[in-house]
């Protein structure tokens, strides 16, 4: 058995580095090469032309009969009997380092710009390695944002994976960099490290980041991975793969705090998409591959908290709903892998108000582990309880005005319609720049509440009622 192994292991390094010349077909980002020896799924593979350039893919499929090889940098100028292709027997790995913030660089971790890129400590498999769900610790730090929707409705937690759900044109973008600049955990010492990827995001999407984070003094602790729209569409599937492995090493090795921010995931599935049909497979649902699922499971769940390990992934995923349908796949299976959702309001964005997140449809599911009693505020939970129901009847009686019109509704219904204009502009909008903290958010949030009757508000208790009802009205 051991003679067996040894064997093996000295085949694959006479192997590795094996090169073939003459591909069968070329077709979009993807390269087919018969007659090889057998190679491995995910292998590292390069390519060079017939001008001696040299290209970078990985093997997509693998069969006797015939190897498929997905290139990041596209097959333009490729033909078939010049191309070669050399299996290195290893998968696509990335040169990490704690040197890596403060940089600019392209979807597969090399610098786009003049500035090179510090030597690497360390050279790890993008796809990442598995952790042993036991090991895992239960994310519990409540992590302020300075927005108050968020802290107080649909709380982020250390290393949550909370996606934001928005549609084109909307504040998305402002948003994740309001998050980026002043996201702090009340119990930590330390800021966050950002860990930025952009999957076929336009220049100026890119260029918005870059100034916000140079403009408020964080971008030396931002490392930005840009696929950009004009970037070869195969790139974006190994942007957050590259993103993920340089988090998990600042993470996990040098125990920092890590924010990582990608968009647009919706980018990201078209090219899953694409893909899958130059490949010819059975579709799924709207023509996304069947594996969608399980292709997403693999980047969301590389986050969270590792038992003895002092840092922390928290993901912030940006998805665009296409038709603003949230039932759409893509949102729809993201739903299920994360722990919850922020969900962007188009009527809201239509009334001014920034950031426009309807606090109904947004969840946090790890929330009520991390608010309360030595958290955040003894009266925190049971005040988001209060403020959902109670907007959620504002939504009732707007519905019923639209019907029979507001000089029909009772004395009631129109203080709960003052309720939800109060909350709207004095809870949920803020400007971009402003940073409340959790106490600020929680006074708001009583404030808005103290335009009901104290008999409307069943959902907080008597001496919650007593401390803070009406003292900022």
């Amino acid at each position: 058995m051991k003679h067996n192994i040894e064997m093996n292991e000295i085949e694959k390094s006479l192997l590795k580095g094996r090169e073939y010349i003459g591909a069968s077909k070329i077709e979009g980002p993807l390269v087919y090469m018969r007659n090889t020896h057998p190679v491995g799924f995910g292998e590292f593979v390069e390519i060079i032309d017939s001008t001696g350039g040299m290209r970078t893919g990985q093997v997509l499929d693998t069969s006797d009969d015939v190897v498929v090889v997905q290139l990041f940098e596209g097959t333009d100028g490729l033909n078939l009997p010049t191309t070669r292709m050399r299996f290195m027997g290893e998968p696509f790995t990335l040169n990490v380092s704690k040197g890596m913030l403060g940089k600019v660089m392209n979807g597969l971790g090399k610098s786009i710009n003049d500035s090179p890129l510090p030597h690497g400590e360390a050279e790890l498999n993008i796809n990442g390695l598995p952790i042993n769900p036991t090991s895992r610790e239960y994310p519990q730090d409540f992590i302020q944002t300075g927005v108050s929707v968020i802290d107080g409705l649909t709380t982020l937690i250390q290393g949550q994976k909370l996606p934001i759900f928005s549609g084109n044109g909307l504040p998305h973008n402002q948003l994740a960099s309001q998050i980026a600049r002043q996201a702090k955990v009340l119990k930590g010492e330390s800021d966050f490290s950002i860990v930025f990827a952009a999957m076929g995001v336009k220049h100026d999407v890119a260029r918005y980041f870059i100034d916000s984070f140079e403009s408020s003094g964080v971008l030396d602790n931002v490392a930005l991975f840009l696929s950009l729209a004009d970037d070869p569409s195969i790139e974006r599937t190994i942007t957050p793969r590259s993103a993920l492995t340089l988090a998990e090493h600042l993470a996990f090795t040098h125990n920092k705090q890590v924010l990582v921010i990608m968009t647009d995931m919706t980018n990201y599935c078209e090219s899953l998409r694409e893909i899958s049909t130059l490949r010819g497979e059975i579709p799924s649902r709207k023509g996304y591959p069947g594996y969608l699922y399980s292709n997403l499971a693999e980047l969301y769940e590389r986050s969270g908290k590792i038992m003895g390990r002092g840092g922390s992934i928290t993901q912030l995923p940006i998805l665009t709903m296409p038709n603003d349908d949230i039932s759409h796949p893509i949102p729809d299976l993201t739903g299920y892998i994360t722990e919850g959702q922020i969900v962007f309001d188009r009527e809201m964005y239509a009334k001014g108000i920034y950031p426009p997140i309807n606090g109904l449809p947004s969840l946090s599911r790890l929330m009520k582990d991390g608010i309360g009693e030595g958290m955040t505020r003894s009266d925190h939970p049971h005040l988001a309880n209060q403020l959902f129901a109670s907007y959620s009847h504002v939504k009732d009686v707007r519905n019923l005005a639209s019907v029979i019109g507001e000089e029909e509704l009772t004395s009631l219904d129109h203080q709960y319609l003052d309720f939800g204009t109060m909350f709207e502009q004095k809870f949920v909008s803020q400007s971009y720049d402003e940073n409340r903290s959790i106490d600020q958010t929680l006074d708001i949030g009583w404030k808005a509440l103290s335009t009901l009757p104290p008999e409307e508000l069943q959902r907080v208790t008597e001496e919650e009622l007593n401390a803070h009802y009406g003292e900022n009205r």
